[in-house]
């Protein structure tokens, strides 16, 4: 196994981010116990850097207040924050470094919420099309990339654990269907792949022991693909404490894709939840039902718990127009009140 020491200069240099002015409250101590009801959560990780250009929010009476707060107000209780192993500057596609996550992560459990955190393993997005490894991983071997994973998942559960963050849930990968930092860990090589993941889950519990970890696939209505993958990955020695899924399905899709995500999960014995939702900002009012027809899924299936991905966002952030919030106003569309009405 490779080398993990890491020194109290390298953690204080790695954790260093001031904060942004998104939470209060003290953010040390223990980490709050994993909630036993269902979880009502929003994946943030552009408010940091939102919040750094001056871009602020407004609850639905109109009047500035902190994000926490007004999540809070919905029923949210835990945020999920994407971490990239050496992010570019830009303020749209960039940031999220594990320093920068950290400092969410604190604000976050300031505000008393529980934290997922998404390990991308790249430099930027990988989802269920793109699955590029970190510019400085491109070029190595099956046994150097290990070694890597090794010390990249230790040095980064360590930052956290520094500022006294233990995430009750930590993603190894990101939309994962085909493996991870291709072409080395591929599902097509499904020993390298289980290697890597298995590096990365032995690296969270050593730090956090409590911590679940969970494997995440998109598109959970293809069933095959996500056979495909649980099947290598089981067969192969893999480990793992829960399955997580996207999807942005309609309405009238929920069920039936919910139940996909149940009857996986149960083939292979792991509780479940869905860690990302969304739906056109442009059609809030039909995006509210669809949150509501997955939120009942979800509960009808034994499912644990709903992450909407990005709800925070406006423009210029808001690229991909699934936002929750209204660039004009600054305030949370109808979208939210799905969380209360399910």
């Amino acid at each position: 196994m490779a080398e993990r020491e890491i020194s109290r200069r390298t953690l204080l240099a790695g954790a260093a981010a001031g904060a942004v002015g998104l939470a209060v409250g003290s953010p040390f101590g223990a980490s709050s116990a994993q909630a036993a009801s269902f979880i009502n959560g929003a994946d943030i990780s552009w408010a940091q850097q939102m919040s750094a250009g001056g871009y602020t929010w407004k609850n639905a009476s109109g009047t500035a207040e902190n994000l926490f707060t007004i999540l809070a107000g919905y029923g949210i209780g835990a945020v999920r924050l994407r971490t990239w192993v050496n992010p570019s500057s830009d303020p749209v596609n960039g940031h999220c470094s594990i320093s920068e996550t950290a400092a969410m992560a604190v604000q976050a459990k300031g505000a008393g919420m529980s934290v997922l955190l998404d390990f991308h393993f790249g430099d930027t997005w990988n989802s269920v099309g793109v699955q590029n490894p970190p510019a400085a991983w491109a070029s190595m071997t099956y046994s150097g990339m290990l070694t890597a994973m090794y010390n990249y998942v230790y040095h980064s559960m360590n930052v956290l654990k520094y500022d006294g963050i233990y995430p009750e849930w930590v993603q190894i990968g990101n939309e994962i269907n085909s493996g991870i930092c291709h072409p080395v860990g591929g599902v097509s090589r499904p020993a390298q792949m289980t290697g890597l993941l298995n590096a990365a889950h032995d690296m969270v519990k050593e730090v956090s022991p409590n911590s679940q970890v969970c494997v995440h696939l998109a598109q959970p209505q293809n069933y095959a693909s996500m056979e495909t993958f649980f099947s290598a990955y089981s067969g192969n020695g893999g480990k793992w404490d829960m399955s997580v899924f996207s999807s942005y399905g309609s309405a009238s899709e929920a069920a039936g894709i919910v139940a996909n995500m149940a009857e996986i999960s149960a083939a292979y014995g792991k509780p479940f939840m869905q860690a990302e939702f969304g739906g056109s900002a442009s059609s809030p009012g039909s995006t509210e039902k669809t949150l509501e027809a997955y939120l009942i899924a979800l509960k009808a299936k034994g499912g644990l718990g709903l992450f909407y991905w990005e709800p925070e966002v406006y423009s210029p952030f808001d690229s991909y127009g699934s936002g929750a919030w209204d660039a004009s106003t600054r305030e949370p569309t109808v979208i939210m009140d799905g969380f209360a009405a399910a």
